[in-house]
């Protein structure tokens, strides 16, 4: 009888951890979402236009402005005209016009382009930029809707697969210590500063071969630091999962503002960020950098599921992961594992970190804390503590995060991967791949 009270005690501690977890999400994400328009008051560098025919303002027109800091999408007043706050100056920025919002028959027109809709610019010194178009009768450059959604579903796979690096790293921790880590997000930050340290012209200036390898080490070595200093002395003490969540949240915190005075507030960019882009098959079009991460991220991932499943020291983590007691007292050394384990998600967490400072683009402060609410919601989406539950949980999160755009506006994109987060926990508590009787 005591074994199912204990197996019952324990999944009630699963939908507990994942309630808190969701609930915390959540919440973050209902600031995260709003603190962009709060932020951007500060923000001097704007980009603006007028949308007008034949000297009449067009209101309600959407346009959209990708570039450093995100992608943003806003809309003409009734004077047809439209604005947006940027984080950087000297950057190239695109602007594309949404020819659905105009009117019937009017089209934007430029005879020297074939995409008269869309415009590169790059923003001066004064950082100020002006981007217009010439509206009239014409031919409007539209894209289906399925090519568009085979664009996003190709960039959901490339942004899933970079977020899977982060969320694995993040369940392991958690299947073999326990800890909810909420400083994982700035573990991504650190990979980032450190290879714009090294590789960046105003720094080391090493090549991007020997930078970058270097930058995913010093990730490592960080995350075995932060264990070496913070989580095994807690450990030892055995300290409660509450109070270990408390501290990763006032380490976050700290490692946050620590990164703010490194770099500034402001947006560093990587060498080599405006790649070009090449039209593969249909409307898809990537950049060789988008491709190089894809390639990238499925062959560590592929190399990770090898040492997981194949190495000594991977079956000694699963089996951590299912059981610590028992797993120590077959002889593993526990402590040692840990250590690995740090180590292992400091660098995937690194890697993670360069990867999405192109997929951005450019470095922020801030920018792990966007990534950590995606990276949470892949770890319990997939499953508590399963390493192949997070992979899935974050190729789900990353389609769900570039198609919800096609519907909704892009500022609230994210949202759309919380929601879906909360109606599998409501049916299915311990995620798609995890298993009532246990974690991992």
């Amino acid at each position: 009888m005591r074994p199912t009270i204990e197996a019952g005690s324990r999944l009630s501690r699963i939908r507990a951890i994942s309630a808190l977890i969701a609930l915390f999400i959540v919440f973050c994400g209902i600031f995260v979402t709003s603190a962009p328009a709060l932020a951007a008051e500060d923000d001097p560098y704007r980009i603006s236009g007028n949308v007008q025919l034949d000297g009449e303002p067009l209101e309600g027109i959407v346009l959209t402005v990708d570039g450093p800091g995100g992608l943003q999408e806003v809309e003409t007043d009734e004077n047809g005209q439209w604005s947006a706050q940027v984080p950087e100056r000297g950057e190239v920025y695109t602007v594309t016009l949404d020819e659905n919002t105009l009117p019937e028959g009017i089209a934007v027109v430029d005879e020297e382009s074939d995409t008269p809709n869309i415009k590169e610019a790059e923003m001066g010194q004064g950082g100020r930029l002006s981007v217009n178009f010439f509206i009239g009768e014409g031919e409007r450059n539209v894209t289906s809707f399925f090519d568009q959604l085979v664009q996003r579903l190709v960039q959901g796979v490339s942004f899933g697969l970079m977020l899977a690096l982060g969320a694995v790293g993040l369940t392991l921790v958690y299947g073999t210590t326990g800890i909810s880590n909420f400083a994982h997000g700035e573990m991504v930050t650190f990979g980032a500063i450190a290879g714009f340290l090294i590789v960046g012209p105003a720094s080391l200036a090493l090549p991007w071969w020997l930078g970058y390898p270097l930058a995913i080490v010093l990730s490592g070595v960080f995350g075995l630091v932060l264990d070496m200093i913070i989580w095994r002395p807690l450990r030892r003490r055995r300290v409660g999962v509450v109070q270990l969540m408390i501290v990763s949240i006032g380490l976050s915190l700290a490692l946050r503002y620590i990164f703010q005075y490194m770099i500034g507030g402001g947006t560093v960019q990587l060498p080599g960020g405006n790649a070009p882009r090449f039209d593969l098959f249909g409307s898809v079009s990537m950049s060789v950098i988008d491709m190089v991460s894809i390639a990238i991220s499925i062959v560590v991932i592929v190399i990770f599921a090898l040492w997981l499943n194949r190495s000594r020291l991977g079956k000694a983590t699963r089996a951590i992961s299912d059981n610590p007691s028992l797993a120590a007292a077959s002889g593993i050394d526990v402590d040692h594992v840990v250590r690995v384990v740090w180590i292992v998600a400091g660098s995937l967490a690194g890697l993670a970190g360069i990867l999405f400072a192109y997929y951005r683009p450019g470095i922020k402060w801030d920018m792990g804390a966007q990534l950590l609410l995606l990276m949470f919601a892949a770890v319990v989406l997939g499953g508590l503590g399963t390493a192949y539950g997070a992979l899935v949980g974050a190729l789900i999160v990353g389609i769900l995060v570039e198609t919800s755009s096609l519907w909704i506006p892009a500022d609230l994109k994210y949202a759309s991967a919380l929601l879906i987060l909360i109606v599998i926990l409501l049916f299915r508590p311990q995620g798609i791949l995890g298993r009532s009787e246990r974690i991992g």
